[in-house]
């Protein structure tokens, strides 16, 4: 398991409630995970989790599997929902 933080933006940020918070995983699919659970009382959560792209210090995620991406000590994850005007 890595320690790490996932930052949040736009839509994400306000449907988790913060900017950021701390992650405790081995995959992005750990974290993830994790996150919608810690945010189960707030249900527009997972439903932005969906139309989101992800970043792993700084390296787009694409259409990788979640659970294929492997998480370091102090990585970053990035969740970025969809923005008006642009690309998905």
């Amino acid at each position: 398991m890595a320690a790490g933080t996932i930052r949040y933006w736009a839509a994400a940020k306000a449907a988790a409630g913060t900017a950021e918070e701390p992650y405790q995983a081995a995959t992005l699919a750990g974290a993830l995970a994790a996150a919608r659970e810690r945010h189960a009382g707030e249900p527009e959560f997972a439903r932005v989790l969906q139309r989101c792209s992800f970043l792993v210090d700084g390296t787009p995620v694409g259409t990788r599997d979640h659970a294929s991406v492997a998480l370091h000590e102090g990585a970053t994850v990035e969740v970025l929902p969809p923005f008006a005007g642009g690309a998905r």
